[in-house]
């Protein structure tokens, strides 16, 4: 007895049963149109979180988060580099390393690849590398062995295998008495690695950094590589370390060399949640027709409570009432499935392709063969909140042309 006036005429209304059928099946497909709209929303964002995450992970477990390089060629007083790193509260690891491109001949053909030098024991600090080999392990990297560690698919593409040899040619050239001959240097396969990432598993080879020295007759590494507790803080650090460091050193960050990629990832899933929203926006709107027809069914009930004092502005509300109870629960129905979809999303897929047999995502194509799926909780609001927006939106118009119904004219036949 203490509820709104609008408020209690709008539930009564919405549980009493309707003469006119047709207008109850309305409201049914308009809450069910809102359900599944809601349920593919909250699935698709969660699928491209999913693809962003494990894109992220596969790329930033292979580069580092920030990298020190300077001016020339190499870094030769790199341990001061690493010093003024590590000064950061948000550093947590520092490794120096060298990369150059090189070209590599194995026993079946020959390729393009870039060279990596790293410090075994200290690439763990700033890289997943190590947890990613499928053969071998990286701490056979040892100064001197002139061991190599080469990526599945590059390993696949110069045919060669673990124990088996590698020439590696250098970029540079060394002058001897019968001429100008290139440098180069024979290696043996210590390991192979899978990163789950085509760029790298078929154009990245890692040996030890002081024989990429040596190779490429450096006075020092390219740089150091950092790994810090938030990847997101990288621009922050990269601008303190580089006032720090002095203008001898040069500062940059994974997200200027992956920059277009994630934009895009990024920018495609603004474009598919518009697209999406649009489904939402749909079938919130059956319900002007919804109330519309339930509006023109109700006017004599409209026109006895207005002779009994009921304002324009209470009518509005009573049908507001009803329109934003058939969407909060659509949006309700919609969040609980689209989040139990989400949740269960990456065994239900392994489920069909085992029963059709059929791979949505061949290995050999993408760089992903599962379907992943990252739901976040603040996704869930904004999209139900979207919704209820939607449909508070649909029933201003019904509302308002039930507010204008005159008392005198909608009982003159009754």
């Amino acid at each position: 007895m203490y509820r709104p006036l609008e408020l209690f005429i709008g539930l009564r209304y919405t549980r009493a049963k309707r003469r006119n059928h047709f207008i109850s099946f309305i409201s049914l497909v308009s809450m069910l149109g809102i359900a599944v709209g809601v349920t593919a929303l909250i699935t698709v964002i969660s699928v491209m979180n999913g693809f962003d995450s494990e894109l992220r992970t596969r790329i930033l477990g292979m580069v580092a988060h920030a990298t020190i390089s300077g001016v020339g060629q190499s870094v030769t007083d790199w341990p001061r580099a690493v010093e003024i790193a590590k000064r950061n509260p948000h550093v947590q690891g520092a490794a120096p390393y060298v990369e150059r491109e090189a070209f590599l001949r194995g026993d079946a053909a020959s390729q393009g690849a870039i060279i990596r030098g790293v410090l075994p024991a200290q690439e763990s600090k700033v890289a997943d590398i190590g947890q990613k080999m499928i053969a071998g392990r990286l701490n056979d990297l040892a100064q001197g062995s002139w061991g190599i560690v080469l990526g599945k698919d590059l390993a696949l593409n110069l045919g060669v295998g673990v124990g088996d040899k590698v020439v590696v040619y250098a970029p540079e050239f060394n002058v001897t008495p019968i001429g100008v001959v290139p440098r180069l240097k024979r290696f043996t396969v210590v390991g192979l690695f899978e990163a789950g990432m085509e760029e790298y598993d078929s154009g990245l080879a890692v040996i030890n950094m002081h024989d990429a020295e040596a190779l490429y007759n450096m006075p020092g590494p390219s740089g150091v590589r950092l790994r810090l507790d938030d990847m997101f803080r990288a621009y922050d650090v990269a601008h303190d370390l580089a006032n720090h460091l002095g203008q001898a050193y040069r500062v940059q960050t994974w997200m200027e060399g992956h920059a277009n990629f994630f934009k895009a990832v990024s920018m495609e899933k603004k474009v598919m949640f518009i697209i999406l929203s649009l489904i939402v926006a749909v079938a919130a709107f059956n319900l002007v027709s919804t109330l519309v027809m339930l509006v023109t069914d109700k006017q004599s009930d409209i026109a006895i409570l207005r002779t009994l004092g009921a304002t324009p502005r209470s009518i509005m509300g009573v049908f507001m009432v009803q329109g934003l109870l058939v969407g909060a629960i659509g949006i309700l129905i919609g969040v609980v499935c689209g989040v139990a979809l989400s949740l269960n999303l990456e065994a239900l897929v392994s489920w069909i392709q085992h029963v059709t047999g059929v791979q949505f995502l061949s290995p050999d194509v993408y760089y992903i063969s599962n379907v992943p799926s990252d739901l976040h909780w603040g996704d869930v609001g904004w999209i139900s909140a979207m919704g209820l927006l939607f449909a508070f939106v649909a029933t201003l118009y019904p509302a308002w042309r039930a507010s204008r119904t005159q008392p005198a004219q909608a009982l003159r036949y009754e």
